[in-house]
């Protein structure tokens, strides 16, 4: 169920985005151990100078290659959890030619109330769907 914001700059083929976007979400499957179904990614391709992306003081140089990833998902996973993700991200990323220095991640959490699957009924709560277990 994590809704997945993919922002890259222009300049890639519908095919490479589509294997960005396939890569994160097989990290996930494999970390998360979501159903396959569980796809709700927002791709964005961004023109020349809208995704600046610095380094945070770490020292190292961001590429335009830069991949910006925003997760948001309900709480209750480990921080150790969220870290393997994060790691499992950059190698599948990296597998198809994205450079670890160019994998940003904002991960944000939330509860059960704050999701509506569509026909703005909040699943969760009404019992449609049942919260995943941690």
């Amino acid at each position: 169920m994590p809704l997945v914001r993919i922002d890259i700059n222009q300049g890639r083929s519908g095919d490479q985005v589509r294997r960005i976007s396939d890569a994160i979400h097989d990290a996930i499957l494999a970390e998360y151990r979501i159903p396959e179904r569980d796809l709700f990614h927002i791709l964005t391709q961004h023109g020349d100078g809208e995704i600046r992306a610095q380094d945070a003081g770490l020292g190292f140089e961001r590429t335009n290659d830069v991949v910006m990833i925003q997760i948001f998902t309900q709480g209750g996973r480990t921080q150790e959890a969220k870290s393997a993700l994060f790691a499992r991200i950059a190698a599948a990323l990296g597998e198809i030619g994205v450079e670890g220095v160019n994998v940003f991640i904002g991960y944000v959490e939330n509860g059960p109330g704050d999701w509506s699957f569509g026909f703005g009924r909040s699943q969760y709560m009404n019992g449609e769907l049942v919260i995943p277990k941690r």
